[in-house]
Order: structure tokens, then sequence, then C-alpha cells
């Protein structure tokens, strides 16, 4: 590689590395403030406390990655800008696409890291960050709750209820309805269920078994109370709504193979969650050249400027994946549009502002 490209090279990856050390102590502080008081009610931990805030870096770091890479190239594009080197490179004859070699080049680095980071190590620090927000810091009516599951838990059967509470483990009009081919069987019923943990059993109220017969009546059995098994867990029926978010990508995929075929109502979600493993930190490289194609320009107003102008950018950008994502997850509007619509977005405004800065 040439001196240029190491000496932007390294000014590429020192600021973004410098801007993650200078904010994430600021995020942990404010983090902390809020929920101290809650960590000192339930008498915490220090060593739990400590392991949250290990997984609290992680995981807003993967979060906020795309907003702290396009300020750190703002940043110091800028200070290129302002003291007249980007014009003395170019006006040594180098064209405006072999000075952005070697940003691209850092792209391709922090692209590949961040798909380790949000593959396999985003997904661990999720699991332990969630876990504790839950376990403390939750509390009445933030508990996690379930309406109107529907779901196929075998070949042969199908249940539905109301109110699942994963806290609880229990909910409220639950039927159970066994298909023999196209032919229903039988059907069981509850006013509300409770899953018996130690027992491994569920108590039904209101227990009612109707036994379809075939050439005769059928055959209704009631219960005040009945404790029975059934063919299902209920962690397993009802995952709780980050658990996409705790699973490498290839757990990930067998997850959302898994529920398709129970017929989740909240696949959307898990497929956003999916998609964005990949979508954002392809980010890297749009962002990167929209980056260098605003700030290479010495302005009125100096780096300042540039910065407004970033911050103002890479603040749609996050508001756009996030609005997108939670569009998505609350309809049957496609995951993969979604996540992947502020990247077609913001790469039709690169392109045109990397031709406007090439001239």
């Amino acid at each position: 590689m040439k001196i240029l490209d190491w000496y932007i090279l390294k000014r590429y990856l020192g600021s973004f590395l410098m801007l993650l050390l200078l904010f994430i102590p600021i995020g942990i502080t404010v983090n902390l403030a809020e929920k101290i008081d809650k960590i000192l009610e339930n008498e915490v931990p220090l060593v739990e406390v400590v392991n949250y805030y290990i997984d609290f870096t992680v995981y807003f770091a993967n979060f906020l990655f795309p907003f702290f890479l396009f300020l750190s190239i703002i940043f110091f594009t800028s200070k290129l800008a302002s003291n007249t080197e980007v014009i003395a490179f170019l006006s040594s004859g180098v064209s405006f696409s072999r000075f952005l070699r070697p940003y691209l080049i850092g792209a391709t680095i922090v692209c590949l890291a961040a798909l380790v980071l949000s593959m396999y190590l985003a997904p661990r620090a999720s699991e332990g960050f969630n876990d504790f927000k839950y376990k403390y810091l939750k509390r009445g009516s933030e508990v996690q709750e379930t309406e109107n599951v529907f779901r196929q838990i075998n070949e042969n059967e199908v249940i539905y209820a109301t109110n699942f509470q994963a806290k609880n483990k229990t909910a409220r009009n639950f039927t159970l309805e066994h298909f023999e081919g196209n032919r229903l069987k039988f059907k069981i019923s509850a006013r509300d269920i409770k899953y018996n943990d130690e027992e491994k059993t569920y108590r039904l109220n209101g227990y009612e078994k109707r036994i379809v017969g075939e050439n005769k009546e059928d055959i209704l059995i009631s219960e005040n109370k009945k404790d029975t098994i059934l063919p299902f867990e209920f962690d397993a029926l009802t995952p709780v709504i980050y658990i996409a978010e705790t699973l490498n990508y290839t757990e990930l995929r067998d997850f959302i193979e898994q529920e398709q075929r129970r017929g989740s109502g909240n696949i959307n979600r898990y497929k956003v969650v999916a998609y964005k493993r990949l979508s954002v930190p392809v980010s890297a490289f749009i962002l990167t050249i929209i980056a260098v194609s605003v700030s290479s320009v010495k302005r009125r107003g100096g780096m300042g400027v540039n910065l407004a102008i970033g911050i103002a950018i890479a603040s749609i950008f996050v508001f756009l994946d996030k609005v997108f994502g939670t569009i998505a997850e609350q309809s049957t509007f496609s995951p993969l549009i979604a996540v992947w619509f502020p990247n077609i977005v913001f790469g039709v405004l690169a392109f045109f502002l990397l031709r406007n800065a090439k001239r």
C-alpha cells in the first residue's frame, strides 16, 4: 500500500475506535444513572452489574456502530479538508476514486468485524443484557405478555389461547384440536391453564373434552379442574420477545424455520433480526462513501457545518432503520424490504453525492 493509503486508513480506524471509546463510558454513565434506583432496590450482586454493563457495551456498540462510523469519518475527513490536505492529494494527480480507495479498505475491515460481532458475539451479549433487564429492571405491566397465540405444535394438533404470560406460565381461553388427516377427532378447551414446573403438567380450569363421533353423537367430558400432560413445552410455545437477538446466525435460521412450521405470529420480528445481521454491516460501505463525499469539500463555516450535516444524515439513517423495522414487525410488510430500504435509499444518495464530489 502507498503512503497515502496507510495515512488515511490509520486515521479511518483510529477515529472510529476513539469515538467508540469516548461514547461508551458516557452511555454506561447515563444508563447507570437511570437504573441505579432499581439496582439498589433489588440488591443486585456487583458481579451481575459488571457483567450487565459488559453486555450493554457490546449490545449498543453493535446497534449504533453505523452512527459512530459515519461521524468519525466526517470528523477526520473534514479536518483533512480544513488543512487543505484533500486539495493537495487531488492536485498531485490522484483521482477522487483513488483517494477513496483506503476508505473502502477501512470499510471492508469494519464490515467484516461487524459481521463477526452481529453473527456471534452480539447475540451472547444480548442474552445477558435482556435477561438482566427483565429479571431486575422490569416490573408489573412491563413483563412480557403475549396475546392471541395460534400454533401448530405437531403434525396433528393445533392450539389457540389468549393472554400468555411467560413469567407466570399461564394462559386463558385455551383450545387444543386434534386432527387425523382433515378430520377433527377431539377438542380440548379450558377457561385457563397453568404450567407446573415441578411435575411437568398443566392444570386446566373449566376443562372440557369433546370427542367427535363418526356415526353417533359427540361425547362431552367436563371437569372443574384437571391436571394433565399436554404435548408441548410452555417455554417453547411462548418464546420471549428478544429470543431472536440471543441466537447466532445458524441457530436463528433454524429457529425461524421451526417457528414458521408452528405458525408463529412473531415470525416477522425474527426475520427482521436475521436480515439486519447482514444489512447493518453492509451499510458501512454506503455511509463511508456518503461521509467522504460530504466532508471532503472545504466549506465556509469549517468542520462544524460538516458535522451538522453528518449528524443529520446519520440520524435519518438510524430513524429509517428503526421505523421500517418496527413496521415490518407489527404488520405484514415484507421484512426483507423493510430492513434493506434504508440501505437502498442511502445507496442512491451515495451514488449522486459521489458523482458530484468527483466533479
